[in-house]
């Protein structure tokens, strides 16, 4: 499994014209899974973003995760994922990515919705875009900060 997340000012995704899911300043994933990923991985991932310290202490330094740093500002924490096959693209040969790692639809879809369950329970607000829908993502990325995560180099 495969995460881009991004520290963001705000963010939102929309689908046929209509606002899927909006957040302030908080955390922007993009999810891939592939097809040898299972709920660990998604535990993993979940666990990982919520505890990354990408937001800034009273000293200008990253040290704060989004949980710490939403209560510093007293408001919720927030996490905005999005699906993203295509982070499962392997462009190493040719022009043309290959799709091959990636899960299939029904496998990736319960693995996504595990993802957002397990950031949920640790206590941030995860909203979402639409599950194999066509997406306009907007996003104001706060540094820039962007991280990528991959379980398959986690030692998991």
């Amino acid at each position: 499994m495969r995460a881009v997340v991004q520290r963001v000012g705000e963010a939102s995704v929309t689908v046929g014209g209509e606002t899927a899911g909006r957040i302030g300043a908080g955390l922007l994933v993009y999810l891939g899974v592939a097809e040898d990923d299972g709920p660990e991985d998604a535990r993993w991932i979940a666990e990982k973003t919520c505890a990354l310290r990408v937001f800034d202490d009273a000293e200008g330094r990253m040290n704060l995760s989004v949980l710490e740093a939403a209560a510093e500002l007293g408001r919720p924490a927030a996490v905005l994922a999005v699906s993203q096959f295509t982070l499962m693209g392997d462009a190493r040969k040719g022009r043309r990515p290959s799709w091959s790692r990636a899960a299939g639809h029904e496998k990736a879809r319960g693995l996504y919705e595990l993802f957002m369950e397990e950031v949920r329970r640790r206590g941030p607000v995860c909203e979402s875009g639409e599950f194999r829908a066509e997406m306009s993502v907007a996003s104001v990325n706060s540094g820039p900060v962007t991280i990528l995560l991959d379980t398959r180099d986690s030692g998991n």
